[in-house]
């Protein structure tokens, strides 16, 4: 199994970037996905999650209204279009896929960098 994040970086406050997780190995339709983050000194937090389907997302109250998760099944990939980036939101970004239900894998991540 392997993710593969990519579209990190740094943006001014405000910006907006889209990061890309792309899948393989796995049964990506049977796959829920999450997108999680995990900034110098804190905890790793959930930011936002799909289902396996594309119908149910769910977010962390830190994004939601400015994040947006959302998969495509054919191409085995799932995105996090981030908007109105704030300082507090620099943090690593890692794609995580749930298959089945029980079988949890990781991608290693992508610097997002946000600052003047």
């Amino acid at each position: 199994v392997q993710l593969v994040e990519s579209g990190g970086g740094l943006v001014q406050p405000g910006g907006s970037l889209r990061l890309t997780c792309a899948a393989s190995g796995l049964v990506f339709t049977n796959s829920a996905m999450n997108w999680y983050r995990q900034a110098p000194g804190k905890e790793r937090e959930q930011v936002a999650s799909i289902s396996s389907g594309g119908d149910i997302s769910n977010y962390a109250a830190s994004v939601k209204g400015r994040f947006t998760i959302s998969r495509d099944n054919a191409k085995n990939t799932v995105y996090l279009q981030m908007n109105s980036l704030k300082p507090e939101d620099t943090a690593v970004y890692s794609c995580n896929a749930v298959v089945f239900g029980v079988l949890s894998f990781w991608g290693q991540g992508t610097q997002v960098t946000v600052s003047s």
